[in-house]
């Protein structure tokens, strides 16, 4: 009895750890593209004055705060600490 939804191929063996290797991801390119997007959200919160008066007077403070942890992380990664390859 044939299932129509699934193709015939072979059985699959599982591969092992050796068969499957990380992706390479640029993590510094990641968090410089993340610390740019804070900082374009800081220019128009900044830019239009509705964004920081009144009750929304702490949101500049969370994308100065958003960059700020971006420039930590970016060091972290930068120096080395953050890379997956040196992981257990």
């Amino acid at each position: 009895m044939t299932d129509e939804t699934t193709p015939d191929l072979p059985p699959a063996s599982d591969p092992t750890p050796e068969q499957i290797a990380p992706l390479p991801v640029p993590m510094l390119r990641i968090i410089e593209v993340g610390m740019a997007a804070w900082v374009v959200a800081l220019v128009v919160i900044l830019v239009v004055p509705a964004l920081h008066e009144g009750d929304r007077d702490w949101w500049p403070w969370t994308c100065v705060a958003g960059f700020v942890l971006g420039v930590m992380g970016w060091v972290y990664v930068w120096r080395g600490r953050g890379n997956a390859s040196d992981a257990a």
